[in-house]
């Protein structure tokens, strides 16, 4: 058999054993816990859900995982110092509405990485097999560390992707968490029990968000410091704006039901100009079938039977 082939179908095989393993351990019975969440959520204390998060496991195989994380918090460790910027990364994984803490995305970059690896490292096998030549061992060495160094940035690049999608998300549930509060602010409740009402009654990240307002301000915090530091835990300047609206209404008595109505409307415009901007800037993908697809079969069809004739004269 071909050295190529034999490579793709042991690597073919690994991959079913993975699948297979990962498919078994996905299998098990959930835990009393995990099945009693659903009811009870909310009522545990928010440092054992930081700590039952922390300790999920990362993979389809708690068991070996369990096995080898020393390790892998050895190499998340080695891996923050390499990079640094975690003050950044705390940062970005509150914004990505992420319970865990930077040393189990520092694991998880170490896992990418190591997924990486193995890539490069068959990638660096393969090539010379697929093109008859013999393996070059400094060849399939480059390949592993760039493919280890790629999964460790591809981590932080999904953590950024990870941040704009939950934003989007925000932006979209913004017009219609206003909405509601202008309801009730209109039915004459004051403004903290109408972010209570909504709080209840809505779902989604910013209801999370304004979740964490109300009890900040049961804890004793006043509500124009809450949304204060809402406004600088979401870095949006429809949230900022949003935000300097409540606040500047409490302060100066102004009607609170018109500012909720004008900031819903603002919020909707905006987001009507984002998606005009995206569709203006997505024409030049949008020509790409146009250009590769479409046109070339047409030109094929105009001048085949132009030469399918010529060709039959020449005979």
């Amino acid at each position: 058999m071909n050295p190529g082939a034999a490579l793709l179908v042991s690597l073919a095989f690994v991959g079913g054993l993975v699948l297979a393993g990962t498919s078994l351990a996905r299998g098990r019975r959930p835990r009393l816990a995990d099945r009693l969440d659903p009811y009870l959520r909310g009522l545990r204390p928010v440092r054992s859900r930081l700590l039952t998060r922390e300790e999920a496991p990362l993979t389809g195989f708690p068991d070996l995982e369990r096995l080898v994380r020393p390790l892998l918090q050895e190499a998340g460790r080695w891996v923050d110092r390499w990079l640094g910027g975690g003050g950044s990364v705390a940062r970005r994984l509150r914004e990505a509405g992420r319970e865990d803490g930077l040393a189990r995305f520092r694991t998880e970059q170490v896992l990418w990485g190591l997924a990486g690896f193995v890539g490069g490292l068959a990638a660096g096998l393969a090539l010379p097999a697929l093109l008859s030549r013999r393996p070059a061992p400094l060849l399939t060495l480059a390949t592993a560390g760039a493919g280890a160094v790629l999964g460790v940035l591809a981590r932080d690049w999904w953590l950024g992707r990870e941040v704009g999608r939950r934003q989007a998300r925000m932006l979209m549930e913004l017009p219609t968490l206003t909405d509601l509060l202008c309801l009730a602010v209109t039915a004459g409740e004051s403004p903290r029990a109408a972010l209570e009402r909504v709080v209840r009654v809505a779902d989604g990240e910013m209801r999370r968000e304004l979740a964490v307002v109300v009890a900040t301000v049961r804890g004793g915090t006043p509500l124009a410091t809450a949304l204060e530091e809402l406004a600088a835990r979401v870095p949006l300047p429809q949230v900022a704006r949003f935000v300097d609206a409540l606040v500047v209404a409490m302060e100066r008595g102004t009607p609170l039901a018109d500012i909720l109505r004008a900031q819903a409307a603002d919020v909707r415009e905006q987001y009507k100009r984002k998606l005009i901007e995206t569709g203006g800037e997505r024409e030049v993908f949008m020509l790409v079938p146009v250009v590769f697809l479409i046109l070339p079969v047409v030109v094929l069809f105009a001048l085949y039977p132009g030469f399918f004739s010529l060709s039959l004269l020449a005979r």
